[in-house]
């Protein structure tokens, strides 16, 4: 993996265990955190992470 989509997986997994944390412990801005970690995943890792592979994908064709 590139490193970009290193950093994009761990900002969302932290940022979603993190705010499951939060919700558990009925912390304040568990919401906003894990609004933060999905979006990062649906917005940020995902596109960059299957556009990778379809690129890589077509070279080996």
């Amino acid at each position: 993996m590139k490193p970009t989509t290193q950093v994009l997986a761990f900002l969302a997994s932290f940022f979603i265990s993190s705010g499951i944390m939060f919700k558990i412990f009925h912390w304040p801005y568990a919401g906003i955190i894990l609004f933060s970690g999905f979006m990062i995943l649906n917005f940020g890792f995902l596109p960059i992470f299957f556009f990778g592979r379809k690129k890589t994908k077509e070279m080996d064709q």
